[in-house]
This record gives structure tokens, C-alpha cells and sequence, in this order.
């Protein structure tokens, strides 16, 4: 469920705002004509089960919902479904055997009639139609990686019984400590706490260190072994620079 959740949530965001008319009709097996006068489109509900996002081509529709449901053993535990779900009211023709007035039966296209013998093409069609879907939602972005990174750079954490605060990115000294880890020179050869000393003045040699080490175990910056130089670490590197651009280009002039 905690994997889960922010997964879903970027992937329903992504399927409402990038999903056009033409996607719906390859999801469903249909072609968009210029005589079309059938509704297409997208719709995103809340319940209080879950969350839907709903296409539709005309009367037929494809939808991704998930659904907390308790677990039988344990009535406080809940449980997170991820369910796609095809509903065809006019599924588009399928090769079948077609019967003739005249002359031996042949193998084409033609509609699905609703009926218990036409199960095995229905079964197909539905197939076809969850799988278009799936490989669309495959080839989106993932973002929620990036979410779990910039919550352990921000988020306090205990270290051996000690409560570590996490970054803030609207404080100036924060803002500045930031600013002179993401020197480039620093990602080549490492830095020290001398390095920053020259670097944010406001601090004090026994304010710095702690810092440094509060850096450490927030996995923003990792020690070279033997030595006392630490580097960025990928994550936090990207997490900083995310951070610092949001902060200054977007909130602060929005705020002035």
C-alpha cells in the first residue's frame, strides 16, 4: 500500500492530462472516421472506496480504480487493489467464422453477438483492450521515487535515539548551505568542512560540523573512506537542485 499509493497517483494524474481521443479508440480496438459521432473522453472520480479514471468511446469504456478493502483476519488492516476493467457495449468485430447462404464458412471480421457462444471472442477482445492499456501506463513517468527522495531529505528521522531534523528549503541559512554544497568544483574533488567555512560564513566552525554530520545522516552527502572528504549523493544531489528551483523561481517571486 505504501508503494502502492504515490504510484497511482502520478499514474492516474498522467492518464487524465496526456490521454487523447485517438489513445481511447486504440485502447478499445475502434478507429476515429471523419462521420464519428460517437463521445469520446476522459473522467476522473473520488469515492470513498477509491479513485477512478474512466475512458470512454462512446457507449464502451476502459477504467483503472483502485479499491481499499479490509482484510478478513484483521478488521483495522486495510488492503490497497489496483483493478483495470474493460466494458465493451460495443466491442469491435472480431475474427469469428462466418456462416453464408451460400458456399463453405469463412474466417473474417465480423460483430460480437451478445451471446454465451461468442464468450471466447469477448475474452479476447477484453484481453486485447486491458493490454493497449497497460503498455501505455508502462511507457509514463514513474515520479514516485523522486516523492520518497525529497521526504527523507525533509522529513525528521531518529539516528541512535536522537531526533534528526530534516531540510528546509524556506530558511536562508538552509537556502545558503545548499547553495555551497552544489558547487561544481565539489563534485569533482569532494569538499571539507574548511571548504565550507569560506563558503557560509554565518556559521561557526562547531555549528558547521554538526550540520555536516546532519547532512550524513540524511543521506544528503557521503564520507570518502580514510579521508575527510564527502561527496553529494545522486539522489540528494537532484532532491537539492529540485528543491532550490521550485523555492526561488516559483514560490518566492509568487510571494512577493
Amino acid at each position: 500500500m505504501t508503494i502502492l499509493k504515490p504510484l497511482y497517483e502520478q499514474l492516474s494524474r498522467q492518464a487524465i492530462l496526456t490521454v487523447k481521443a485517438e489513445h481511447v479508440a486504440t485502447f478499445l480496438g475502434h478507429k476515429i472516421t471523419p462521420q464519428l459521432a460517437q463521445e469520446i473522453g476522459s473522467q476522473f472520480t473520488t469515492r470513498i472506496e477509491g479513485t477512478c479514471v474512466k475512458h470512454r468511446f462512446g457507449r464502451s469504456s476502459i477504467k483503472i480504480y483502485d479499491k481499499i478493502r479490509p482484510r478478513p483476519a484483521h478488521r483495522d488492516h486495510h488492503q490497497r487493489h489496483l483493478r483495470f476493467q474493460a466494458l465493451p457495449q460495443e466491442p469491435a468485430p472480431a475474427e469469428a467464422g462466418v456462416e453464408h447462404r451460400q458456399g463453405p464458412a469463412t474466417r473474417g471480421l465480423a460483430p460480437v453477438r451478445k451471446t454465451i457462444y461468442s464468450l471466447n471472442d469477448l475474452r479476447e477482445i477484453l484481453f486485447g483492450c486491458n493490454r493497449r492499456y497497460l503498455e501505455y501506463l508502462s511507457s509514463l513517468d514513474d515520479f514516485a521515487a523522486g516523492i520518497r527522495a525529497l521526504d527523507r531529505l525533509t522529513q525528521p528521522r531518529s539516528v541512535k535515539g536522537c531526533n534528526v531534523n530534516g531540510r528546509n528549503f524556506f530558511s536562508r541559512d538552509e537556502r545558503t548551505l545548499l547553495a555551497a554544497l552544489q558547487r561544481p568544483g565539489f563534485n569533482i574533488a569532494g569538499l571539507r568542512r574548511a571548504d565550507l567555512l569560506l563558503r557560509v560564513a554565518q556559521c561557526s566552525p562547531a555549528t558547521l560540523t554538526r550540520q555536516r554530520a546532519r547532512l550524513r545522516h540524511l543521506g544528503v552527502i557521503k564520507r570518502v573512506t580514510g579521508t575527510d572528504r564527502y561527496y553529494l549523493t545522486r539522489a540528494r544531489r537532484a532532491a537539492i537542485a529540485a528543491g532550490r528551483r521550485l523555492t526561488e523561481h516559483t514560490i518566492i517571486p509568487a510571494l512577493a
